[in-house]
């Protein structure tokens, strides 16, 4: 059976730009090659719902398991590149950061990812476009498996959101996570989405936060 908006898949894939620079995978021969800091490992996620390249789900949608070849032009991956995004900004910023932006440098500006591409005259240039924006991409695609039980649904929406996991039980129409006081909040602004994708309530169970068991003694 073809692949549906909503269903949950599991891959491997790498993605190249058009000269053949990896730029993303999670198989470990591309990711050893390219010296990529992400774990090997195949990747579950829902078509549709923005966990992976929108170019790549609309391709998946329909396909059935198996391996693909998908040539993608920049609308179609991380954009057309924006000149608007390309902005000076006085040297006097990097200094009284003690930082030196020097060209080729990539520096975070309170949450955007930003590339020096020149600095003189007490002034720096940065282009805040996507490194891959207005290039076309390669992406070799493996669909493993579709993905049928609830629990390794939410485990891997978990993981995509937050980057951990977390203990849940499904009751009935009721999702539980427990999760300590610093995340909790920040799960519960999930709670449409959760309804969404799994249709289920989200309920979250407050607990203390572990603390490192067996800790050496320093005096030993």
């Amino acid at each position: 059976m073809s692949f549906q908006l909503g269903d949950f898949i599991e891959i491997e894939f790498t993605g190249k730009t058009k000269e053949g620079q990896i730029f993303d995978s999670n198989i470990k021969e591309d990711v050893e090659k390219a010296k990529i800091n992400i774990p090997a490992k195949p990747f579950v996620f829902c078509l549709g719902q923005g966990m992976f390249l929108k170019g790549i789900e609309d391709f998946l949608i329909g396909k059935d398991e198996g391996e693909y070849n998908i040539e993608l032009p920049p609308e179609k991956a991380f954009g057309d590149r924006d000149t608007k995004l390309i902005q000076i900004i006085p040297t006097k910023v990097f200094t009284e950061q003690k930082t030196n932006p020097v060209q080729g440098a990539v520096f975070n500006f309170d949450g955007r990812m930003g590339k020096v591409l020149t600095s003189s005259g007490g002034r720096v240039i940065v282009d805040f476009n996507n490194p891959l924006a207005g290039k076309e991409v390669h992406y070799k695609i493996k669909v493993l498996r579709k993905v049928e039980g609830l629990d390794e649904k939410i485990k891997a929406f978990n993981n995509f959101l937050f980057k951990k996991d977390f203990k849940f039980e499904v009751k009935e129409k009721k999702l539980v996570i427990e999760a300590d006081k610093q995340f909790a909040k920040f799960i519960g602004l999930f709670k449409d989405k959760y309804k969404e994708i799994f249709d289920l309530e989200l309920e979250i169970k407050e607990v203390e936060e572990k603390k490192e068991e067996n800790q050496k003694d320093l005096s030993q």
